[in-house]
């Protein structure tokens, strides 16, 4: 910043959580440490699926939202994001894995990796930026809901239709719904085992990172039913293969944050994390209204914490982003980093203070105004 001295930055681009975690969960992370600072208490490595009580406040967790998932089913790990990138370790080499473009890098990245054949699935604005069905038959799909990037939620007509591929087709789905605590609509599914059908087809991952401030505390799990089939697979065995892959490649997750993790799900926990979220969700509103205001064409930040911005006209992903970083101090993500189809858009975040989420709108209005957009 040698050429603009004294300019602050505004950050609307990586989605980091900001504010302090809430006091319950700090009492539940303290009561880890102290039980580490006594003979008595003292605990080392525990059981790599999880300790029991927290996989049983997990299955609790989702029979409140209608789901039956049996504690064996619950596999704690240290976030969702790796939990995405090994849970193709468990399938065939030459499986082929749809991934949603735009979507969360790691999906396709991961599977790339691991040497798995990646097929893209469009997530056009008509179809609100969720996956279009492969055309071809799959053996995984990537499902992302509400979707990182474009902060859009699937209905449950879209996810009982992926369903239904996947159970044609012997297909697993991978549901990827870290920021499901974010969903205000209450007749959006907040869980992929809300639809019928759905255990025998899908694996679910989630995370403490987005609903609780675990960014860096570190804490998610993976749903991984026993009756979950593919072609040549019965039911139980991919559960099995999971559990062999964690318990060889995995000690478990923190005992300091599965502590903070039963704090979470309590009921004080879940009031206090979920007022938590409502402040993002009110700062996506604020940078929804502002972005509104300057007629820029916007979706997301319903449901999800993120904004999903179409550029102006003549302008790429990228270009755009040197636009705001010049005249308007702020940072955001392009489009074209999440896959070719998020080329055109722009991803803003709405993790950070709300001064600073004002902050930024304001240096947007004031030096964008109303600008042409791109029309579909």
């Amino acid at each position: 910043m040698d050429s603009h001295p004294g300019v602050e930055l505004y950050k609307l681009g990586i989605g980091n959580t900001t504010e302090a975690i809430v006091p319950s969960v700090i009492e539940g992370l303290r009561k880890g440490v102290e039980k580490l600072s006594k003979r008595k208490t003292y605990t080392g490595y525990g059981d790599e699926q999880g300790d029991t009580r927290l996989r049983q406040a997990i299955s609790k967790w989702y029979a409140e939202r209608g789901a039956d998932i049996d504690s064996s089913e619950v596999f704690v790990s240290d976030g969702a994001k790796s939990d995405c990138a090994n849970i193709t370790a468990i399938f065939s080499d030459d499986a082929a894995v749809a991934i949603s473009d735009p979507g969360y890098p790691v999906h396709r990245e991961a599977s790339i990796i691991s040497g798995k054949r990646v097929v893209s699935m469009e997530c056009p604005e008509k179809n609100n930026f969720m996956p279009r069905m492969p055309k071809e038959k799959v053996d995984l799909l990537y499902i992302c809901s509400p979707n990182n990037p474009t902060g859009t939620a699937a209905t449950k007509k879209q996810l009982r239709s992926y369903v239904a591929y996947a159970r044609k087709h012997k297909a697993i789905i991978i549901f990827d719904a870290a920021y499901s605590e974010y969903i205000g609509d209450p007749k959006l599914p907040r869980s992929i085992y809300e639809i019928k059908g759905a255990k025998s087809c899908a694996i679910e991952i989630q995370s403490l990172s987005k609903a609780a401030g675990f960014t860096g505390v570190r804490l998610g799990w993976t749903i991984v039913p026993q009756e979950l089939q593919t072609e040549d697979s019965g039911e139980g065995m991919l559960n099995r293969f999971w559990n062999r892959r964690q318990t060889t490649m995995f000690n478990g997750a923190s005992n300091i944050a599965q502590e903070g993790a039963l704090a979470v799900l309590s009921a004080q926990g879940q009031r206090q994390t979920h007022k938590q979220v409502a402040y993002y969700m009110e700062n996506a509103r604020i940078i929804r209204d502002g972005l509104s205001a300057a007629r820029m064409t916007i979706f997301g930040g319903v449901d999800a914490p993120y904004i999903w911005l179409k550029v102006p006209d003549g302008l790429s992903s990228w270009g755009f982003f040197d636009e705001l970083l010049e005249k308007a101090h702020v940072i955001t993500t392009p489009g074209v980093v999440f896959g070719e189809n998020g080329e055109g858009y722009m991803r803003l975040s709405a993790f950070g203070h709300r001064e600073d989420i004002e902050r930024a709108v304001r240096s947007i209005r004031k030096n964008f105004g109303a600008i042409p957009i791109k029309r579909s």
